[in-house]
């Protein structure tokens, strides 16, 4: 039965349930409400794609900053050849903390105890500064994800008012006259899922990537500042 139904729907004058014909078929508001889920679900798309090779990078750089530091060299050679490109999260810190450090022991201001202070300012901050952006634009995926389904929904229920519209107005029931307006209707709700649920997977898998790499960022502050308040320690 069901069969018999869904080819008198194919079979029916006019019934071209295409997407590109569903499209172009569908009221104006519901058009809108496409559109805006296609631009949501590409640019939700290229945040993913960027934030995936970003992340890798920043792992990889990691990697390597850890094994130069922990291999014994001098930490003013390693400050030299980054101060002036500290192009990944860990050697933001420790050039912002080797900086502080310069600055205020060469120049004999303050204390040994205030300056100990001053570094772990400047490593909090710089984690800060280095999460936000490891973080940035990963709320658009989480609002993409949250608002998407009822988006679609919207363009759904304005679709399936129109098509109850056109019933009434043709006085026919025929599935020829339904079934267009209800298929552009429902698909505005799949793609509201379509932008939505990429999104929703991609935001709790890049968040939780982010939190490892602050996490790292901390863990290497922390064992950093240590190193830094022995030499105060030795130097006071």
């Amino acid at each position: 039965m069901n069969g018999e139904v869904a080819q008198a729907v194919l079979d029916a004058p006019g019934a071209d349930l295409s997407l590109i014909s569903m499209f172009l078929g569908a009221h104006i508001i519901v058009k809108l409400v496409m559109i805006g889920l296609l631009a949501a679900s590409v640019w939700s798309w290229a945040i993913i794609i960027e934030k995936l090779i970003l992340y890798a990078r920043t792992r990889r750089a990691m990697d390597q900053f850890e094994k130069i530091f922990w291999s014994g060299q001098s930490l003013e050679e390693l400050y030299r050849s980054l101060v002036s490109r500290p192009n990944h999260a860990l050697a933001a810190l420790f050039v912002a903390a080797m900086r502080e450090w310069k600055r205020s022991h060469e120049g004999g201001r303050g204390t040994f105890t205030s300056l100990n202070q001053r570094i772990e300012k400047v490593l909090d901050v710089t984690i800060v500064r280095e999460a936000e952006r490891l973080e940035s634009r990963l709320l658009f995926l989480a609002t993409v994800g949250s608002a998407a389904p009822f988006v679609g929904l919207f363009g759904t229920v304005w679709g399936i008012m129109t098509s109850f519209q056109a019933i009434a107005a043709s006085k026919n029931t025929n599935l020829s006259v339904v079934a267009p307006g209800i298929a552009e209707a429902l698909f505005a709700t799949a793609m509201g899922l379509l932008a939505a649920i990429p999104a929703v997977i991609a935001y709790n898998k890049l968040s939780s990537d982010a939190g490892r790499l602050s996490t790292r960022m901390e863990s290497f502050a922390d064992e950093f500042s240590a190193i830094l308040s022995r030499q105060i320690d030795e130097r006071s």
